[in-house]
């Protein structure tokens, strides 16, 4: 029942905004009619990203066994956890739309709470074009430079949450489950 009146409400607000930009349109007014665009650019691009995106998380909780997650992401994995959290991360695309379904898989195949979160953050701060990007318009120096400050933290702050939250913690599907 949640979901209908979830759904309802973002049905209400897109057709709210429909007029303002088809209002916006016809008035003229610019902010309006960029919002507009940017909405359609975003949506455009979520569209092909999110679908093979999902194809591949799915693709990833079937053919991967719960012992293979256990064993490198869980609670008895050590620094290798942290260490593989981080390669799976930066070879993400995506970022945070893509990193937070995976994460759900990965605590439901037994990866730890602390490991988990460090996925998540070096989702943010690690990827790969990102940090080619970087590289390429500060300098490699910069960015190792911001990879030993930032993974360290980031390693940090996801075992001191794990350890506030306790591994009992579990991240919401939206079902109701």
């Amino acid at each position: 029942m949640k979901f209908w009146g979830s759904f309802r409400s973002g049905c209400i607000a897109l057709a709210l905004f429909g007029i303002f930009a088809a209002l916006s349109w016809y008035l003229g007014y610019e902010p309006g009619i960029r919002s507009a665009e940017n909405l359609v650019s975003f949506t455009r691009s979520m569209a092909g990203l999110l679908p093979p995106a999902f194809l591949l998380v799915g693709l990833f909780n079937s053919w991967v066994k719960r012992e293979t997650v256990e064993n490198n992401l869980g609670k008895d994995s050590g620094a290798r956890g942290y260490f593989w959290a981080i390669v799976l991360a930066g070879t993400m695309v995506g970022g945070i739309f893509v990193a937070l379904p995976l994460c759900l898989v990965l605590q439901r195949k037994g990866a730890s709470l602390g490991v988990l979160f460090t996925f998540l953050n070096a989702a943010a701060i690690c990827r790969v074009p990102m940090t080619i990007f970087e590289a390429s318009f500060l300098g490699i120096s910069f960015t190792i430079m911001r990879f030993a400050v930032s993974i360290p933290l980031v390693i940090l702050v996801a075992r001191l949450m794990a350890s506030w939250l306790g591994e009992d913690f579990r991240i919401r599907d939206g079902s109701g489950v």
